[in-house]
């Protein structure tokens, strides 16, 4: 008797939200479907894949310190990371203004930010330092600088959400990322109570938590399942957001990719350990229902837009 296929396609689907202006904007999401089910039914919009950029020069490994040379402000190493040919977009992180750091300046942070924006056609998301003080007065005034970019802010979280909403979504247009702690209900509250602030959920991303693979990695995986069930086959329309997963910021940072090769001569290259990690870690989400991922070196962008493409 002969297999007869069944295709898994849903009446509910993702929104459709669109970062960027002009031809190089890019939509995330869109799909009726579970992520890369392109044997179910075509997918309009395929993963997109940005890149990170912080306005910290030091690089986690030798490669990057190599693709970034002579690159000696935030906007120059944008611009150099934007005409990566399979980036989509690209995202800068302000870790110098952490005010347990270098506490850059909101000021000094707005003026790269236009800096970047003169120098980069692609669309642009903005990640701040993680101090939710310091980030919400961030995020308002880069909105304001950039308005009309039509930018994503990372992101708006249970302690900022009202600030970030009002001043990022609401004050001057721009798509707002909504950052929870790997778990969906906290995942929904988030999504409707920044919906009740009066942003569309048209205008919203999800940032559900990241980790490493290995570090805690099957929480994030399993709540990126339940999250893109729900939105699907339950058409919850307050988890129907695409997600976006800054993958690099946590991969670089443990101690697979920054462990010496002289320390652990058995593990090999230090490079490509880092790579690895990187890759490894965004399939998964991109299997489980990440509708774009943050890299931050250009190897790890190249494997993924070739897996990406041959699954398509």
């Amino acid at each position: 008797m002969p297999f007869a296929k069944k295709p898994q396609v849903f009446s509910a689907k993702i929104n459709e939200l669109t970062l960027g202006t002009g031809d190089k904007a890019t939509t995330l999401g869109g799909q009726n479907v579970f992520n890369l089910y392109a044997f179910d039914a075509p997918i309009a919009n395929r993963p997109k894949l940005g890149i990170d950029v912080s306005d910290d020069p030091e690089q986690p490994s030798e490669g990057l310190k190599e693709f970034y040379a002579g690159c000696d402000t935030l906007a120059a190493r944008a611009k150099k990371a934007a005409e990566l040919e399979n980036v989509d977009f690209v995202c800068i992180r302000f870790d110098l203004a952490d005010p347990n750091g270098a506490n850059k300046s909101v000021e000094d942070c707005v003026a790269d930010a236009k800096a970047v924006a003169e120098v980069v056609d692609k669309p642009i998301v903005v990640a701040g330092c993680k101090n939710t003080d310091k980030d919400s007065d961030l995020f308002a005034k880069v909105s304001e600088a950039l308005q009309g970019k039509n930018i994503l802010v990372l992101s708006a979280k249970e302690e900022d959400y009202k600030a970030v909403a009002a001043g990022a979504g609401m004050a001057y247009g721009q798509k707002v990322g909504a950052e929870s702690a790997v778990d969906i209900n906290l995942a929904k509250q988030l999504n409707v109570l920044i919906t009740q602030m009066g942003v569309s959920g048209q205008n919203i991303a999800m940032n559900i938590g990241s980790a490493a693979a290995g570090y805690g990695f099957e929480y994030v995986v399993s709540t990126l399942e339940r999250v893109k069930a729900a939105a699907l086959s339950q058409n919850d329309n307050t988890l129907q957001m695409p997600i976006i997963t800054p993958v690099g910021i946590e991969t670089w940072g443990v101690k697979e990719s920054t462990a010496p090769e002289e320390e652990n001569p058995g593990w090999g290259s230090a490079e490509e350990r880092g790579i690895d990690m990187e890759v490894e870690t965004a399939t998964a989400c991109l299997a489980y229902g990440s509708d774009a991922v943050i890299l931050k070196h250009p190897a790890s962008i190249d494997t993924l837009a070739r897996l990406v493409a041959a699954l398509m």
